[in-house]
């Protein structure tokens, strides 16, 4: 009630009647919500106004103005603190969880990135959320979701702050040159078809970069960072449900074009020289274009092709 008078004055006997509970019930409630981080004024005679929300991420926030059919709308699990949304909606993906099952956290106590790499995922500060799908994607499409997922990323980001995030491949947004998300993929087989796809997202909303890890400290960025005020991350995170289900609709029908077309444009990379670390050696030459699949081609100046399902990139620069 508070946040729909838009910082107009509630009375205290007008909230009493209208929820049915005593005023002294209300001034308790009142003080919770300022336990809760709110900035609510109280004034005799008056009553109460709302001066500013906390970014505090609950269900009821984010579904408030979502515009999803699917994502979000089921089954969504929104933890304060979880080891990793990637595990948690792999296990509830096993035991039957629907597409569109959301879990999210405002912590993670052992966040991953792509090959086991730890994602720094500071409270409070940002957004971490797990997506179960099952698509009727081939076993090696699978980069498709990483490249469907990093384009949601960035058009949420774009959409809620105005900034202009870059794709970088595999499977990060860049602001200025520097990291603000990472995505990871995990696929499920079942006689070699997929039974089901997790795909989690990690994005640093308010996170302050002296926070990180110090290996971390030149290469990462946050919106807040960017922009020099915080961030909505209950927006951030309502925008990425509505891109993510967006661009996976034509994934589910098989038409995998439009996802590969916006991603090469957020990431600019067609005809660049690359190098890439692989499992096998590093591989450099241009970038030839990303095949149905998702996969990089990648062609070397022996004229061979390269399709590269993921790697690490290397600045090729002198």
């Amino acid at each position: 009630m508070l946040r729909e008078a838009g910082g107009n004055w509630r009375s205290g006997e007008e909230l009493s009647r209208l929820l049915g509970v005593s005023r002294a019930a209300v001034a308790k409630h009142v003080r919770t919500l300022r336990g809760e981080g709110h900035q609510i004024e109280a004034m005799t005679r008056r009553g109460y106004r709302m001066l500013a929300e906390a970014d505090v991420l609950t269900v009821d926030g984010v579904r408030r103005g979502l515009h999803t059919r699917c994502f979000g709308q089921g089954t969504f699990v929104l933890h304060e603190t979880t080891d990793s949304t990637n595990r948690e909606a792999a296990l509830l993906a096993l035991d039957g969880a629907d597409e569109g099952t959301v879990v999210a956290a405002s912590a993670q106590t052992a966040g991953r990135g792509r090959t086991g790499r730890v994602w720094a995922s500071p409270a409070g500060v940002g957004v971490y959320v797990s997506l179960v799908l099952r698509p009727r994607l081939a076993p090696q499409a699978a980069p498709l979701v990483t490249l469907m997922t990093a384009v949601a990323v960035a058009e949420a980001v774009a959409e809620v702050t105005g900034l202009a995030p870059r794709a970088k491949w595999p499977n990060d947004v860049l602001l200025h040159g520097r990291k603000v998300s990472g995505n990871l993929t995990e696929v499920a087989l079942v006689a070699d078809t997929v039974s089901h796809v997790v795909t989690g997202a990690g994005i640093n909303v308010n996170t302050r970069v002296e926070d990180l890890p110090e290996g971390l400290r030149g290469k990462a960025t946050s919106l807040a960072a960017e922009l020099g005020r915080p961030v909505s991350r209950g927006d951030v995170l309502r925008a990425f449900l509505e891109r993510a289900e967006h661009w996976y609709a034509a994934l589910r029908e098989g038409d995998p074009g439009p996802v590969i077309a916006r991603w090469k444009e957020l990431a600019a990379i067609v005809g660049t020289p690359l190098r890439v670390g692989t499992p096998h050696g590093v591989v450099e030459g241009l970038v030839a274009d990303v095949d149905p699949d998702g996969l990089l081609r990648l062609v070397d100046a022996e004229g061979r092709e390269h399709r590269l399902h993921a790697g690490d990139v290397i600045d090729s620069r002198p």
